[in-house]
């Protein structure tokens, strides 16, 4: 297998300098050579490059991991589709342990939901795009799908408004070098329960966008999430 690094910016850079030599380091899946046909491809590019990436993946029938964010709806349909053709695994976060935590949701949001509240706060540094962070946006999505009823989401707060019961708050914070950090509130009455993730430094996604790939090497054509990668290693 040889890894397609697509997107030759920060974290593209970061994967390409933890493989080596071992990978091809582009902007455009059109630059790997045609005869190139055991390949991965990791894609840690832009948005808007994401559709035409699925494409060339789609012609080569290279699977790859989708690691950039700030994608919209017509966008995830095409990445579903293709992964009807290819193997695709889709992560907002390709940390070990943000994906940890987002597990530790599905026990803990039932048991907490009808005495505390759930806010969601995520920090990243002053160059990041898109907010709330991808990330946030799926531990918002596992904790919505773990409640027993339907709760109002607010992004942000201002104004003269009483904090009603099933809601929840997302915040993003904006500022500086902060690689990510992701935090989810549980606050009752008289205790407060804070489980926290500090990325510090950007080698830890390259990393396991890195096992992401070698994961779908040899996997068939589905959309996969990292819960599926992990899943797989506990039952071996």
């Amino acid at each position: 297998m040889k890894i397609v690094v697509h997107g030759r910016g920060t974290m593209g850079t970061i994967v390409k300098n933890e493989l080596g030599e071992n990978c091809f380091f582009v902007n455009e899946i059109s630059e790997v050579p045609l005869e190139e046909e055991n390949c991965v491809v990791i894609d840690f590019s832009h948005f808007s490059k994401i559709e035409r990436m699925l494409k060339e993946c789609k012609n080569r029938k290279y699977p790859v991991v989708i690691a950039t964010t700030g994608y919209n709806g017509d966008i995830l349909k095409n990445i579903i589709e293709t992964s009807k053709e290819i193997p695709v695994l889709l992560s907002s976060n390709t940390s070990l342990g943000i994906n940890l935590l987002n597990e530790m949701l599905k026990d803990i949001t039932p048991k907490l939901e009808e005495t505390f509240d759930i806010e969601i706060i995520e920090k990243h540094h002053n160059k990041k795009i898109d907010a709330p962070s991808g990330t946030a946006k799926t531990l918002l999505n596992t904790i919505e799908n773990s409640l027993s009823e339907k709760y109002n989401v607010v992004y942000g707060r201002e104004g003269i408004c009483k904090r009603e019961r099933a809601e929840i708050g997302v915040h993003a914070v904006r500022g500086g070098t902060v690689v990510g950090e992701h935090s989810i509130l549980f606050l009752g009455d008289d205790e407060v329960i804070e489980i926290t993730h500090k990325a510090l430094s950007k080698r830890i996604f390259a990393a396991g966008a890195i096992e992401c790939a070698k994961y779908l090497e040899k996997k068939e054509k589905n959309l996969y999430t990292m819960e599926d990668m992990f899943k797989d290693k506990g039952e071996r």
